[in-house]
């Protein structure tokens, strides 16, 4: 699927809000001192985008440093109910807020904003010991729909055995993307289906395991020492998708950055901020900046696709 450029645009509505912002801090009934460049807040995200949420929140401190603001990473359903209670008022997933979530959001009094902040790939990992790091979207789909549960029911070459299928939670926000946008429904998928505690225990029992495949943001891939994002993690292998009949290497592609742009590799999801703030406060503001010219800038040295932002790629030829 081709993602669209968007030019980028300076928000002044940000910018505005700082100046309106009273020098000195005047308490709300409900006990919040916040504004938007000052003040301590708790925010929820998916564990699965802890990676580029970290770089934002730090910039974010830097740029402002009378802000605190104190992750909460969890699952999506977990992140979700402290958004809809009120225990936080930003929250960042995959998915648009459904009509039921917003009714009860409004119970509580905010309306809820959404922001589209990027744009990351759903990534398979294996066992180096594995021999089959290419697959089509069809291998890929009876895999995790459960029809392949031995990986010779892949390729008769492969010796490893049951196929064990890795999810960082059972409530993660990457589950219910496979789920709902890779197979259409959660009554399809695998019975073969081990939960880590976490992304990072995903990687790990991967790594231990010949017999598994993890399935993790890609944001999540990446060695942050090389700066062109083209580098994973050692220890990891990632799965090439081909969207043909047959993966080969010349029709397979893993979810870099420029593969995410142009479509060739096809598990891609929305990031999004959920914004319910009655006072359009701290978790307002650090939501915008996100969407803003440094924030998109982040994303895309992270290796993500900002949702905002012309890219060019450029074939670039290297001699020796």
């Amino acid at each position: 699927m081709y993602r669209a450029s968007h030019n980028v645009f300076l928000s002044i509505a940000i910018l505005t809000t700082f100046v309106l912002v009273a020098c000195g801090k005047r308490k709300a009934a409900d006990g919040r001192t916040d504004t938007p460049i000052s003040g301590t807040i708790k925010f929820a995200s998916d564990e699965s985008f802890a990676p580029i949420i970290e770089e934002e929140l730090q910039t974010y401190q830097y740029r402002f440093p009378k802000t605190h603001l104190l992750p909460i990473y969890t699952d999506d359903n977990t992140g979700m109910r402290l958004l809809i209670d009120q225990k936080v008022n930003l929250f960042f997933t995959s998915h648009k807020l459904e009509k039921g979530e917003e009714a009860l959001i409004q119970t509580k009094g905010p309306i809820p904003s959404v922001f589209p902040i990027g744009y990351d790939g759903i990534a398979f990992i294996v066992n180096k010991a594995n021999r089959d790091s290419l697959l089509t979207v069809s291998q890929i789909k009876q895999i995790l729909g459960g029809k392949f549960t031995q990986w010779r029911q892949v390729s008769k070459q492969n010796l490893q055995k049951n196929i064990e299928i890795v999810f960082d939670s059972k409530a993660s926000a990457t589950l219910h993307f496979v789920a709902d946008s890779i197979l259409g429904g959660q009554k399809n998928m695998s019975k073969n289906i081990v939960a880590a505690k976490n992304t990072s225990s995903v990687i790990e029992y991967v790594n231990k395991t010949p017999n598994a495949i993890g399935v993790v943001g890609s944001n999540w891939l990446y060695d942050r020492r090389d700066t062109t994002n083209t580098t994973f993690k050692k220890g990891i292998r990632v799965v090439a998708v081909s969207q043909t009949t047959q993966a080969m290497p010349s029709n397979s592609w893993q979810p870099y950055q420029a593969y995410l742009l142009n479509g060739r590799y096809p598990f891609v999801r929305t990031i999004y901020a959920i914004v319910a703030d009655p006072h359009k406060a701290l978790p307002w503001a650090f939501a915008n900046f996100i969407t803003g010219p440094v924030g998109q800038m982040i994303v895309l040295k992270a290796g993500l696709l900002p949702y905002r932002g012309n890219i060019n790629i450029r074939r670039v030829e290297v001699k020796n």
